[in-house]
């Protein structure tokens, strides 16, 4: 596992490091990228969620949870080490996120504080043990979730839409959608 770890970190860093550069490029109030780094809690959120994850794509039990709790508790980002997360990932401010297992979110995307990217319901055995499964959202690329929305179920949220704050999306949307206040607006364009 160490071994494996250690053939990831090129590919950790450069992935951190568009974390990083998505901020810059999205915050006017960002100044230069080493505050950035050592200042904006969604940098530390992701630092620790991308090495927990290849921790647990490499296998390891345990340890990749307790290095995502211990950024939950010091930025309030909850990001759990089996989702899967693009490059240039950006969350603005950050406190409340939470982001589930089985989430899969495509690249260039931004979202900001207070949005759940959840479950909306389990399966249980016969013995009442909920079934893990796919059960998170699919976010795909170049999409924006305003502050305090609730992205639930296993839906896809087609590439290029904007979600508008202080909802609960719960029916997949195609691309180029633009949900307002729960309403969604006939705004869809085709590629080119």
């Amino acid at each position: 596992i160490a071994t494996g770890l250690m053939e990831k970190l090129p590919a950790l860093k450069a992935s951190v490091w568009t974390d990083v550069s998505s901020i810059y490029d999205a915050d006017p109030a960002a100044k230069d990228p080493a505050e950035i780094i050592l200042c904006y809690p969604s940098v530390k959120a992701m630092l620790h969620y991308r090495l927990a994850h290849h921790l647990y794509l490499l296998g390891l039990p345990l340890v990749p949870r307790m290095i995502t709790e211990m950024a939950h508790s010091e930025t309030g980002i909850d990001i759990h080490p089996g989702a899967e997360i693009g490059d240039y990932f950006g969350i603005d401010h950050g406190t409340g996120v939470v982001i589930g297992e089985t989430a899969v979110v495509g690249n260039h995307v931004r979202i900001y504080q207070g949005v759940t990217l959840g479950a909306k319901s389990f399966r249980y055995d016969e013995k009442g043990k909920a079934i893990s499964g796919p059960r998170h959202p699919i976010i795909e690329d170049n999409v924006t979730i305003y502050s305090n929305s609730s992205i639930l179920g296993r839906i896809t949220i087609g590439h290029d839409s904007i979600i508008g704050g202080k909802l609960w999306q719960s029916e997949s949307l195609p691309p180029y959608s633009r949900v307002i206040q729960g309403k969604s607006i006939a705004t869809h364009f085709t590629d080119g």
